[in-house]
């Protein structure tokens, strides 16, 4: 066998083990088929200093071939990207939902990751019939709700709805960082970073910090 035939059967193995993953985190998505439009909801963004917090929800079709989809912080920024626009051409239906710093800072993190994850269903454009979510269960959403512990692992609408919530809010952030430059948003993206936090200290807080969230740095 010459090496080309070796690289190609390894390429062949990976595929193959890759397919079988997707299979195996579409499992929630084929108990579930019979309910009707499935629909993945995640955030991202809850934990960091400065900017909002972003919901995704992705309702993908019916025996999904999407491969390489899974936990977003599993896959490297340029596979992120990647999967951004394959889930945005190929899902039935997409919605994303902000919840600013100030909304943060008034009805706490938890209310505020609600209120991204009830506007990205509503911006969906159709009405899903059951709600796969990663590990909460959402108030005042009259849809049928499965909550999932590490659900965009788990499930392959989960981790589509984490891709594009956390790509949107990494774009957003990068935008951020040519606007207010002094604190290195587009690599830290608002988490509290060594040099963030050194950044808070020397310029204090941007309009976009969250002030509940920065009280022991400034």
């Amino acid at each position: 066998m010459t090496k080309k035939e070796e690289k190609e059967l390894r390429q062949q193995a990976r595929l193959e083990k890759e397919k079988q993953r997707i299979y195996e985190i579409s499992a929630y998505e084929r108990e579930y088929a019979s309910v009707g439009l499935i629909c993945g909801i995640d955030e991202v963004g809850r934990g960091p200093l400065a900017g909002p917090v972003v919901a995704g929800a992705v309702i993908l079709p019916k025996d999904c071939d999407i491969l390489y989809i899974n936990d977003s912080k599993k896959l490297s920024e340029r596979k992120r990207e990647e999967l951004y626009d394959i889930i945005m051409e190929k899902a039935v239906a997409t919605g994303l939902g902000y919840s600013s710093p100030e909304v943060i800072d008034e009805i706490n993190i938890l209310q505020a990751t609600y209120r991204a994850m009830r506007e990205a269903i509503a911006n969906l454009g159709v009405k899903p019939d059951i709600l796969l979510n990663d590990a909460v269960t959402i108030p005042e959403v009259d849809i049928r709700q499965v909550p999932i512990i590490k659900g965009d692992a788990k499930s392959i609408s989960i981790g589509a709805a984490s891709i594009i919530a956390k790509v949107t809010r990494d774009r957003l952030m990068v935008k951020y960082g040519e606007i207010y430059p002094q604190y290195d948003l587009a690599s830290n993206k608002g988490y509290g970073t060594a040099a963030h936090i050194a950044a808070l200290k020397e310029y204090g807080p941007c309009p976009i910090h969250r002030r509940s969230f920065i009280g022991n740095f400034v």
